[in-house]
């Protein structure tokens, strides 16, 4: 089963992909995590994402396709998360083609459905209260800089919600709700 999260950041993906990996032992491809990974691999796929992250440059979309077929061919596990992949049509467009390549599929789109303002005061009141425990807080997570991430995410990831309800594929849940809410949203979906 291999199934997307989409959702502007702050949503619940992260919490609600870590679940499904811990209680359906699916694999969780983050892509930032992966271009971590790759970079310090030593792979020759690795120095070349090394080389592009080093310049400040974005990694192309065709590396981050093959580091996921890198994934889809050497995880094991009960199917895969994708976890801020696809981001834009054409990746969508590469995902599904890479699937069909591996004789895979896309079994469902779970889009976490987030009012705008209510997500960009709980990221901020997350920050405030890791602040406030003595935890580390991301330099980003205050208002002004969620609302550009948010902007970002609805001029290029947006496009996707039209893209995947078009294929039959999205699955709205509510993004806002209590996790626990949440979770069994997913797993009504999921069967």
């Amino acid at each position: 089963m291999n199934i997307i999260l989409l959702g502007p950041p702050g949503a619940g993906k992260g919490t609600q992909a870590q679940h499904l990996v811990e209680t359906r032992g699916m694999v969780q491809l983050s892509t930032g995590d992966m271009l971590r990974a790759a970079r310090t691999s030593g792979t020759e796929m690795g120095k070349k994402v090394a080389e592009i992250m080093d310049a400040g440059k974005l990694v192309t979309d065709e590396i981050v396709i093959g580091l996921i077929e890198e994934q889809l061919t050497t995880q094991k596990g009960a199917g895969f998360i994708f976890d801020g992949f696809p981001r834009t049509l054409a990746q969508a467009d590469a995902l599904a083609a890479l699937l069909t390549k591996l004789g895979q599929s896309l079994h469902t789109v779970i889009e976490m459905r987030v009012d705008d303002e209510t997500l960009v005061q709980r990221i901020v009141n997350r920050a405030e209260q890791a602040r406030a425990a003595g935890q580390p807080v991301r330099a980003d997570d205050n208002a002004e800089s969620v609302r550009v991430r948010l902007m970002e995410y609805y001029r290029k990831t947006s496009p996707l919600i039209g893209y995947y309800y078009a294929k039959g594929d999205l699955r709205p849940v509510n993004g806002l709700a209590e996790i626990k809410e949440v979770t069994a949203s997913i797993e009504a979906i999921l069967g």
